[in-house]
């Protein structure tokens, strides 16, 4: 089956709905998901959004802040541009209809995270993510210009070298191939102008806070496609997830910290201090390393986060939903700290774009943590990702319907998905395998420490199985789990092989070959592209 679009988005976090709703006036828009549209990432961003918000902050402080989390390898005039281009980012989700948590006097109740110099995080509780996605799904729904293909996973974006089997300059996007989950066919979705805005790829890792939809699937087909690749080696490892046989990864958001949560040992000892200045304030990835530290100096399977020396009534009101899930757990946060562990959370690499999200592929653009903009450089600040995610996918619409606009060579005839000789697998265990065998390899040879034999060691693994998955892949009629297990060995190889290319520790990539930071040769983006 073909469909044919002016805009094709895939993806329905806030960069996705937030692009489709600003082109959906200028044009018909396909809008493809995964799974159903609030099973994003951004529906589970407990702490916030951060903007400029108050006479004592200033705009000056907050590019500060952001440059010194991103090891100085963030793009200043990114920086700038996302930062004072946030409050009106805000408006717009207000005006939307995004409910942020106001205080007694009735002004917006902003509230303080890890490396932020000033409160300037508009949350809505804990469950801040939720209340935005809530808010951009209805009006996405109710757009008469804007359809919605829930459970439908992309499998390969379609260019004109594809169609021609040659190399084409500049190539330039088509559409993808989608694969419709419940009837297994692969539809062809023709768009004049295609958008990426897949979410992270937290899954390649064994122990994850991302949701099961977090492949890189945008990364992958960006990169088969022949798209720049940049910066994949910083993975963010969130510092505190729930650490319990029955949860899964369940994340203790930045804004406990925030509120004046202390790290400590089993034995009741702060130690942050020992680690940096700001103590448990410091940027995620001291945190998240002082903590893998800890546990391995002293043989814990976690540490404890306590926040008992709030007067509870404060807490139960200020962390709704991480109590009553912690409470399910056994474990009452206002009398017992939580037990914690570090788990893969926010992929600051991705698809390299300029700074209206355009890729070197014409017609192309990335948003979201599919997307490099340059904003995160080596480590994330807290809560800067749901803002770039606003402020991008409203730039990338702008840049977008200027080349919608534009003159353009006529679009040629997309061929339909050829199964060739594929037929129905009676091995799916296969797949089952290698999905746990990459994921176990990503965490125990690239986490958070790294070196360079076990990084070696890992790609070797890593394109050992590319191989398997390669027979595979074109032996047998494709599934939804067989396309992501050949996204997350893309992946997985795309963050080795940057990770071996950075021979200096910058942020997130910390290496026991190279430990210092070395500004004279690095001071720079890893890129990665396909040959062909």
């Amino acid at each position: 089956m073909k469909h044919i679009s002016d805009f094709l988005v895939i993806g329905s976090g806030i960069a996705g709905l937030s692009y489709a709703l600003k082109v959906a006036g200028h044009g018909k828009v396909a809008l493809v998901t995964k799974r159903d549209m609030t099973t994003t990432a951004t529906a589970l961003a407990q702490g916030g959004i951060a903007a400029v918000a108050s006479p004592a902050d200033s705009f000056e402080e907050h590019i500060h802040d952001t440059m010194v989390a991103g090891a100085w390898l963030s793009d200043q005039e990114i920086v700038r541009l996302v930062v004072t281009e946030g409050p009106a980012a805000i408006r717009e989700l207000i005006e939307t209809g995004v409910r942020f948590s106001l205080n007694e006097d009735g002004g917006y109740a902003l509230t303080r995270e890890g490396g932020h110099s000033h409160r300037r995080i508009y949350h809505a509780k804990d469950e801040t993510g939720k209340e935005i996605e809530r808010a951009l799904v209805e009006a996405a729904r109710s757009h008469p210009n804007i359809t919605v293909y829930e459970h439908h996973v992309a499998v390969d974006l379609i260019t004109e070298a594809k169609l021609s089997r040659r190399r084409v300059s500049p190539n330039r996007c088509l559409g993808a191939y989608i694969l419709d989950v419940g009837s297994g066919e692969v539809e062809t979705f023709g768009a004049k102008i295609t958008v990426l805005a897949t979410g992270g790829a937290g899954k390649v890792y064994l122990y994850t806070c991302n949701p099961d939809v977090a492949t890189g699937d945008g990364i992958a087909m960006a990169y088969r496609a022949g798209a720049t690749i940049a910066n994949m080696e910083f993975m963010q490892f969130h510092p505190t997830t729930l650490y319990h046989p029955h949860a899964k990864s369940f994340l203790i958001s930045e804004a406990v910290r925030g509120e004046g949560a202390i790290l400590r040992r089993r034995d009741g000892t702060a130690f942050m201090e020992e680690y940096h200045p700001l103590r448990d304030l410091a940027p995620r990835d001291i945190v998240a390393r002082a903590i893998d530290n800890e546990m391995k100096v002293h043989g814990d399977d976690c540490m404890f986060l306590d926040i008992t020396h709030k007067d509870p009534a404060f807490v139960k009101d200020r962390f709704p939903y991480i109590y009553e899930t912690c409470l399910g757990y056994g474990i009452d946060m206002t009398t017992t700290p939580i037990p914690v562990v570090p788990a893969a959370h926010y992929l600051c690499g991705g698809v390299r774009v300029d700074s209206w999200g355009e890729t070197d592929i014409a017609n192309l653009f990335a948003v979201g943590e599919t997307a490099c903009t340059g904003l995160h450089g080596a480590n994330r600040l807290a809560s800067n990702s749901l803002l770039e995610g606003a402020v991008f996918g409203a730039r990338a619409a702008q840049r977008s319907l200027e080349r919608f606009k534009e003159d353009q060579p006529p679009f040629p005839v997309i061929t339909p998905w050829d199964t060739c000789s594929a037929r129905n697998s009676d091995e799916e265990v296969v797949v089952a395998h290698n999905w746990d065998e990459i994921r176990r390899c990503m965490w125990n040879y690239v986490g958070i420490v790294r070196s360079t034999k076990r990084l070696v060691r890992a790609l070797r693994r890593i394109q050992m199985i590319q191989e398997e998955i390669a027979d595979y892949y074109w032996d047998f009629y494709i599934t939804s789990d067989l396309v992501e297990l050949r996204n997350i060995a893309t992946v997985a190889e795309l963050i080795i092989r940057c990770a071996l290319k950075r021979q200096e520790s910058r942020g997130l990539h910390y290496t026991i070959d190279y430990p210092d930071t070395d500004d004279v040769h690095w001071k720079k983006d890893t890129i990665v592209r396909k040959t062909f």
